[in-house]
């Protein structure tokens, strides 16, 4: 498997060795022991997937502690610019974000530690899965507003289709105003 760290400390992209024949192909799309060899804690307890048509936009969310998740995300099919912004306080790269193509073709995958918001676009209709560190709980639920001119985030896409709910949620300023 390839790994490529990137420059917020933590947050990495995995891409699996494809394997390749007439009928088709093969690949891990996790495996504890590797995974763990590279330090990566990962004692998953939820497994989450859905399914967005091209221009639709989720995010960016996450959830507090101690509720915080960890999440291993991938595209099944289809094609997604995920975005993942820090937002650990006392982290050097606190409030920057990463952005990475998850392609069902390249199997690539993202591993997003707690203390991340995450969001994706839909580039193509596609099924995005992610596994999860820690179980849903709406009291923890939080999110920054997907347009925030302050991150300065591109998504490549024009007049997304964005829930109501993330239509409304706060700047990254008014969330973070305490300890920005």
């Amino acid at each position: 498997m390839q790994v490529r760290p990137t420059a917020i400390d933590g947050l990495i992209e995995l891409t699996p060795r494809i394997f390749h024949d007439e009928r088709g192909h093969f690949f891990e799309s996790y495996n504890k022991p590797l995974f763990t060899s590279l330090g990566l804690p990962m004692d998953f307890v939820q497994d989450n997937q859905s399914f967005s048509t091209k221009g639709v936009l989720r995010g960016l969310h996450f959830q507090s502690e101690p509720f915080a998740q960890g999440k291993l995300v991938r595209v099944i099919t289809g094609k997604v610019l995920d975005v993942v912004v820090d937002i650990r306080p006392d982290s050097a790269t606190f409030g920057q974000h990463e952005t990475f193509v998850l392609d069902a073709a390249l199997a690539n995958m993202v591993w997003v530690p707690e203390g991340f918001a995450h969001g994706f676009v839909a580039l193509e209709d596609s099924i995005f899965s992610y596994k999860c560190t820690n179980v849903y709980n709406k009291q923890a639920e939080g999110g920054i507003l997907w347009n925030d001119p302050d991150l300065g985030i591109d998504w490549g896409v024009t007049n997304p289709n964005v829930s109501e709910k993330d239509l409304i949620l706060p700047t990254f300023k008014s969330l973070f105003a305490k300890v920005s």
